[in-house]
């Protein structure tokens, strides 16, 4: 097959790569598809992954791209989980922006900053004894941090939080559940 750089080219040549037939398929033109007659079962099992490489389209891996790493935002959320340990309310306010909100799987949808403060910090504050930051993803704007809080009692949780930041303030955050723990949290006993 002569080398072709077009669409349809690529294509062929990415089917041929990984093992599907040419002439189950009819080209018209250079970049049309007229039919195709490959099970999806079929085309998966033998590669998806080698058909966008062929077609010149960027890896799985590349499509979403993570901005920069932001060390001011790494920074405020090493803080914010120091003032949980810490039990240091000064800190835990400043970092949040005055339209600050929490949302989470409990049935916090955008709650405000006071009830934030009554319904999380007041309750959990005082039992948590420290935090494994286990990873940190800052970009300009936000955060993702994946950790695991330890508590008074012995016992642990693990959650993944995202964070808005603007002005080296959290506006908003939103927090997701790990597996089921041995911390009675508002989740595990199927409170609000």
């Amino acid at each position: 097959m002569a080398e072709d750089s077009s669409a349809a080219g690529q294509l062929q040549a990415a089917l041929i790569a990984i093992g599907l037939s040419v002439s189950n398929y009819i080209m018209k033109g250079e970049r049309t598809m007229t039919r195709i007659k490959v099970s999806r079962r079929n085309l998966i099992a033998t590669g998806v992954g080698a058909l966008a490489v062929g077609m010149g389209l960027p890896p799985a891996a590349d499509a979403v791209t993570s901005e920069s790493h932001n060390s001011m935002n790494e920074e405020i959320i090493r803080k914010w989980y120091t003032a949980w340990v810490k039990k240091d309310f000064d800190t835990f306010n400043n970092l949040q922006a005055d339209n600050f909100t929490f949302s989470s799987a409990a049935g916090d949808d955008h709650i405000s900053k006071s009830t934030f403060k009554t319904q999380c910090w007041d309750t959990q504050a005082p039992l948590i004894s420290s935090c494994d930051l286990e990873r940190i993803s800052t970009g300009t704007d936000d955060a993702f941090v994946k950790y695991v809080g330890h508590t008074t009692n012995g016992k642990s949780f693990r959650n993944v939080e995202y964070f808005r930041i603007k002005n080296g303030k959290f506006e908003s955050l939103e927090c997701y559940f790990g597996a089921p723990s041995n911390f009675p949290s508002a989740v595990s006993t199927g409170q609000k």
